[in-house]
């Protein structure tokens, strides 16, 4: 079963609620937010390099070009300039597409790579996959892409999810049998919650919410819940105790153990 936790809002406690399931329940877990990883902050797993992530950008042959700018004409992301006698290219616009070699009617351009980023594993207690987008890159989706080609097909998968509703994130849901959003009772996190349970329901995955900080804000998530048939899987409590393991990277799950029992119960519901 493939779960992916994630979170219309930033911030909301997505990760602990990814790590402490996937503690609970022995799964797999897999860092999706690639532009800052940080589930291993809990795992403290001994993370080695598996792969790199590369994308493909274009190589032109100034012998064969004639300067038509069909290949520009073409980049919606303006990644190619073509000049009177040159061709100029902007690889951190370029999204690897292969388009402009299509295009091309004198076969003047062929597939060139650079790397955008590394997939990690590591194992302590559980296995951690995570992905590490490169400092200045501007596009996550393939590095998610990437570190999914690792989810296993067989047992149990955790996916913690980048924040917000971009194209991260939909990469990310896309493919699970499961996804637990994460919000806490405030508006901001209320107004996000509701953009990334319209995105599950676009994508057609059942999903359930997990209540975070519960007992500050206000009671909007719940009254939205009961109206839309949502399913509140979890209420975890404004704790000072669950704050102070937090802030020492100490998953609360596998110290406490009535929550750990907790994350397990959370599992048989959904699976």
């Amino acid at each position: 079963m493939i779960i992916t936790v994630a979170s219309g809002k930033g911030g909301t406690g997505k990760t602990t609620v990814a790590v402490n399931l996937a503690l609970a329940i022995e799964a797999t877990l897999y860092d999706c937010d690639v532009e800052e990883p940080n589930a291993n902050i809990f795992i403290k797993a001994d993370l080695q390099k598996v792969d790199d992530v590369k994308l493909m950008n274009p190589v032109f042959d100034l012998q064969k070009c004639t300067f038509c700018k069909k290949c520009a004409e073409f980049c919606k992301y303006n990644a190619i300039a073509v000049l009177s006698s040159d061709v100029i290219l902007f690889p951190e616009l370029c999204s690897g597409c292969g388009g402009c070699k299509i295009v091309c009617p004198y076969d003047a351009i062929s597939e060139g790579s650079r790397s955008i980023g590394e997939i990690y594993h590591g194992k302590n207690g559980i296995e951690i996959y995570q992905g590490v987008m490169n400092v200045g890159e501007a596009r996550a989706t393939p590095v998610v892409a990437k570190l999914k080609e690792y989810v296993k097909k067989d047992g149990i998968s955790v996916l913690d999810a980048p924040p917000g509703n971009g194209c991260p994130v939909i990469e990310t849901m896309h493919g699970s049998d499961f996804v637990i959003l994460v919000t806490e009772p405030t508006p901001f996190g209320f107004h996000d919650f509701k953009i990334a349970y319209e995105l599950a329901k676009k994508l057609d995955i059942p999903a359930g919410v997990v209540i975070n900080r519960y007992g500050v804000g206000d009671d909007s998530v719940e009254k939205y819940c009961r109206d839309e048939g949502v399913d509140v899987l979890m209420k975890i409590p404004y704790s000072r105790e669950i704050a102070e393991l937090y802030s020492k990277g100490i998953p609360f799950a596998s110290h406490i153990p009535e929550w750990r029992k907790k994350f397990q119960e959370l599992y048989e519901v959904i699976g």
